[in-house]
């Protein structure tokens, strides 16, 4: 599908509250967007996704027979829907709630009430998803580049990979932790490694300062994408060689100019 704005959009609500609907259905068609259904529960939702797929689902936190993080779950399990663009509009703030949300790759989580120009964004996102620009850098030929994505989620692993091969890269390992991770950076050479920063046998900062003093690699770019917002952790982060930090959840323009930027070195 080849989609520019988001009147080509077509959007799933599901939403339980009627005023709640009417409030976001409002907000979406001043957006432009002007194919929107709704459904009140995640069963609906998913018997809805598997008739007419759409481009984007948005969906409350809270239904009544399942969790947003739920339906996400149940959504990327089924082959068909396992790619499926999906925002997340709460009031929702823990971050134990959220975050494995985020780990399954929303586009965007956006709160109640929500600001014009963060809905507005996050339609560009969802258009960014389904028409993907590919990389295009000086230094490297895009579907030469080896790298390794290591994150304890497969979920996580496997949205990051889909951001990747949007972009043209299609040489890409995958390890669940840094120690499998050292493993496979003994048997061979990768152009770059995507990092979560929370994993169990060895977190990304232990991976990074391991690349980077034990193994004594200082050149290779490394990019951490992580749901993590300590201050002090980050800081700490930061010292120990990291090249760039990114969000979860994440744009992906957002991580094409970061990849630019520790490529190309611009």
């Amino acid at each position: 599908m080849s989609a520019s704005e988001p009147s080509s959009l077509s959007i799933l609500l599901v939403e339980p509250s009627p005023t709640q609907s009417k409030i976001i259905t409002s907000h979406l068609s001043e957006e432009g967007v002007e194919q929107i259904d709704s459904v009140s529960n995640g069963e609906e939702a998913i018997a809805f996704v598997q008739k007419y797929p759409p481009d984007l689902v948005i969906s409350a936190m809270y239904l009544p027979d399942m969790s947003a993080t739920e339906l996400l779950s149940e959504l990327r399990h089924r082959k068909d829907f396992e790619s499926i663009n999906f925002m997340l509009i709460s009031s929702e703030t823990a971050f134990t709630v959220l975050d494995p949300i985020r780990q399954a790759g929303v586009i965007a989580i956006l709160p109640k009430p929500f600001a014009h120009q963060d809905l507005e964004r996050a339609l560009r996102t969802t258009l960014d998803y389904i028409s993907p620009e590919e990389l295009a850098l000086a230094s490297y030929d895009v579907d030469e580049i080896n790298v390794l994505i290591v994150d304890d989620s497969m979920t996580s692993r496997n949205h990051i990979a889909r951001v990747l091969t949007d972009m043209g890269i299609e040489n890409i390992r995958k390890a669940e932790n840094g120690l499998d991770a050292i493993a496979m950076l003994s048997d061979r050479a990768f152009d770059l490694i995507i990092t979560d920063l929370n994993m169990p046998e060895m977190d990304g900062q232990q991976l990074i300062e391991h690349v980077r003093h034990e193994m004594g690699n200082t050149y290779i770019p490394i990019m951490m994408v992580t749901s993590e917002h300590d201050a002090a952790r980050l800081s700490s982060v930061q010292k120990s060689g990291v090249s760039a930090i990114c969000d979860k959840p994440f744009e992906p323009q957002a991580v094409r100019e970061i990849l630019f930027r520790v490529l190309d070195g611009a």
